[in-house]
């Protein structure tokens, strides 16, 4: 498949949508250069744990930030916020360590399958989606698992 090299993003991932998992792929940064980043050089990364297949988290990741998650196997994101790179569980203790990464079929969106230290969720909660909505109006469905004072070292136990 190394006509993919010069073709565009779009039609690079429509390429692939006829390769088999015997084609060969272009280098990694071949690859990479098609992913469909947004306009702040941003794509979406949502976060499931392996195992279970529940559906952590979903945070921004930029270039950088999955070609380090690709090197070291912990997943880091890009802080829209703050405007830097973050490891996960840099200040929480609370890692991801990557098991796979795989983009969906147009190369705009990114699914890692992580193996989560503890909760994922910033409120202490395993998953960020903790508020289910119905015709019927919302309700949390989980407590933390830990306070997110704790988490944070803004209290001690």
């Amino acid at each position: 498949m190394s006509q993919l090299d010069s073709m565009t993003p779009k039609q690079f991932f429509k390429a692939l949508e006829s390769a088999s998992p015997t084609d060969s792929l272009p280098p990694l940064a071949t690859l990479l250069d098609a992913v469909q980043f947004n306009e702040d050089g941003l794509i979406p990364a949502i976060a499931q744990q392996h195992d279970t297949k529940e559906v952590l988290m979903m945070a921004w990741m930029n270039r950088e930030a999955l070609e380090e998650t690709l090197t070291t196997q912990r997943v880091c994101y890009y802080s829209r916020s703050r405007q830097k790179l973050w490891r996960k569980g840099e200040t929480s203790g609370q890692q991801q360590r990557l098991i796979n990464a795989a983009l969906d079929c147009d190369g705009d969106t990114l699914l890692v399958q992580v193996d989560q230290t503890g909760p994922a969720c910033h409120t202490g909660r395993r998953s960020c989606f903790y508020v289910s909505l119905g015709a019927d109006g919302a309700k949390i469905t989980s407590e933390p698992m830990i306070d997110p004072a704790m988490l944070y070292g803004k209290k001690t136990p």
